[in-house]
């Protein structure tokens, strides 16, 4: 399974393709950031993430797209930014076709990391360890987006094929409790009374 794991963010915008599934090892396919300058209005720069998330769709062909989940922080405008590029993101996923998971930073750090308050250098540590890289990838946002992606992998993968399995388990069990059908009626024969010659008792 492909996954495109995308750290939103207006000024930056994480991007990571990782290859892997459970029990699977882990091959990193793409690495990068998304970037739209600051002094554009909102709507340009929201219009620059869609066209840079649609070359790296174009690119990797993902099967799927995890999105950090926004969460409240101090900075107001911070936040509204973050959610505005990670609404882009889904549409981009959602025109496709493809499913899109939200996790969130505790989420992401405690699949990698085996903690849910790692700091940012401990995940940019393991993801580099866990795609067996030469360095941690640079910015933290890109870091970010293969740790979305790693989790997505190891978490959400796991989470669809439960989903899978209990669905094939219920199948039987409506056939069962489908009503029979009746069965079907012979045809009656009309009483006739024997004439003599046909019972000679």
């Amino acid at each position: 399974m492909r996954v495109l794991g995308v750290d939103p963010g207006l000024t930056r915008c994480g991007v990571g393709v990782v290859d892997g599934g459970p029990g699977r090892p882990l091959r990193m396919a793409g690495v990068g950031v998304v970037r739209t300058p600051a002094d554009s209005d909102i709507g340009h720069r929201l219009l620059l993430i869609e066209q840079g998330l649609e070359e790296w769709l174009d690119e990797h062909r993902p099967d799927a797209v995890a999105v950090e989940r926004v969460f409240a922080q101090h900075n107001v405008r911070t936040v509204m930014g973050t959610a505005q590029a990670s609404a882009v993101a889904m549409l981009c996923a959602t025109r496709r076709g493809l499913p899109v998971a939200l996790h969130t930073p505790s989420e992401v750090k405690a699949a990698v990391t085996g903690s849910g308050r790692a700091e940012k250098a401990q995940v940019g540590a393991m993801v580099t360890r866990l795609l067996r890289l030469d360095a941690p990838p640079k910015p933290a946002d890109a870091a970010d987006a293969l740790a979305l992606a790693i989790c997505h992998l190891w978490r959400g993968a796991a989470g669809d094929r439960l989903a899978a399995a209990v669905a094939r388990s219920a199948r039987p069990a409506a056939a069962v409790a489908r009503p029979a059908r009746p069965a079907a009626r012979l045809p009656r024969t009309a009483a006739r009374t024997a004439t003599p010659e046909e019972n000679p008792l």
